[in-house]
């Protein structure tokens, strides 16, 4: 019996100090952490906490869940006065719900006192009306907040959204807005303000770029590792790193593609090996391509920018023609196709629209499965619309650790 004692105590004793704590969880799978949030709430404060879900992820892969598709009409966001009104039957911002999680954030109430649909970053959604109405909502405390109006107006804008986690568990954001100019002009800068929760106020800076540019108006960037990739106009990336302390872009072309020099759609998304993927689509098929990444890190970029156009290698070529016969039982193949989509941290799979349908389509070997979602996907405005996917990571979040 004593020594019984002395091993339920030593047990104990290890269970309660969190470096042990945290050394026993990191051995076990995902499910069985999660339902271990229930034994106290010690235990759901270091699993909840951010050094231990990123000592988990360098050990595992980050596992991400899909609530649905945000919809946002181009026709309506940043609209001129004179510009057609959204009819009243028209949800603001209509979400195409793919499960249970998703069906209770479109009914809940929140969506309609956001405004429209920007970006999403771990799950916290930007939206807003351009430009100077702007709401982060929040799924950890499922409140929204308003940030303050910005400095400057700029009638036509391309967008960034970062949120990052701190070392002392307190989520912290930017939001960025970049100035675009519409006139054909030859510049080579561009004003910008950021927004940063630390200081929550906004900053007006200008980045210069060693040629002229112009960043695509309407459209938001994609961040992987804090350095942000726009749009540019003339098949060009823009590329800017806020926490290198050097306000420069750096101007990269796009790849060429080998299926048609007409392509329709152009997405970004981040591979399953921490780089960029770029994603066309044609009449023809869909090209990935892959931005290797230097051992001297994206810095190198702004000292030289024709280098970095020879980095681009091209991991997938896939055939609509070839993927529809792979897959004869959908009767979409007489619809038009495009890539839609990357998901987050994925090199295999694509999401893909043919008609109002939306396909999960791996890339591999080019079985297509079908995205069930309820809504309005047969009166969408395909054209004028971005049909982005809401994804939030699914590591347990509490609002006891903030």
């Amino acid at each position: 019996m004593k020594s019984g004692r002395i091993n339920h105590d030593s047990v104990h004793t290890a269970l309660t100090c969190d470096d042990v704590l945290c050394e026993i969880l990191l051995r076990l799978p995902e499910k069985s952490v999660f339902r271990l949030i229930l034994v106290s709430r010690k235990w759901l404060h270091v699993i909840c906490s951010n050094s231990f879900r990123s000592s988990y992820h360098s050990q595992w892969k980050e596992s991400f869940h899909l609530l649905g598709f945000f919809v946002c009409n181009f026709l309506y966001l940043g609209r001129p006065r004179d510009g057609i009104r959204r009819p009243p039957w028209e949800p603001a911002l209509p979400l195409l719900s793919t499960c249970k999680e998703g069906d209770d954030l479109k009914f809940s109430g929140v969506l309609k006192q956001l405004g429209y649909f920007i970006d999403s970053s771990n799950g916290f959604l930007l939206c807003g009306r351009h430009p100077m109405t702007y709401y982060i909502w929040s799924p950890i405390t499922r409140k929204q907040y308003q940030l303050p109006q910005p400095q400057q107006y700029y009638r036509s804008l391309c967008m960034a959204f970062i949120v990052e986690d701190a070392h002392d568990d307190v989520i912290c954001y930017k939001v960025i807005r970049a100035k675009c100019v519409c006139k054909p002009v030859e510049v080579n800068t561009v004003s910008i303000e950021t927004f940063s929760s630390k200081t929550g106020a906004w900053k007006q800076s200008t980045l210069t770029c060693s040629a002229s540019f112009a960043l695509c108006p309407r459209t938001v960037a994609t961040v992987i590792g804090g350095v942000i990739y726009w749009f540019a106009v003339q098949k060009h990336l823009a590329i800017y790193d806020p926490y290198l302390g050097v306000r420069r872009l750096s101007l990269i072309k796009l790849p060429a593609g080998e299926l048609s020099f007409d392509y329709e759609e152009s997405v970004l998304g981040e591979s399953s090996d921490g780089l960029l993927q770029y994603g066309q689509s044609s009449k023809l098929g869909i090209e990935i391509w892959v931005l290797e990444k230097e051992q001297s890190g994206y810095s190198s970029m702004y000292k030289s920018d024709t280098h970095w156009e020879k980095r681009w290698n091209l991991r997938y070529k896939l055939s609509f023609r070839e993927m529809w016969k792979q897959n004869p039982t959908f009767t979409d193949r007489l619809s038009e196709s495009q890539i839609l989509s990357f998901l987050p941290r994925n090199s295999e799979s694509v999401f893909i629209r043919s008609g109002s349908n939306i396909f999960l389509c791996q890339l591999e070997s080019k079985r297509l499965d079908v995205v069930h979602y309820h809504g309005r996907g047969s009166s969408i405005s395909w054209d004028s619309s971005k049909v982005v996917p809401y994804f939030r990571p699914s590591w347990p979040r509490s609002s006891l650790c903030q």
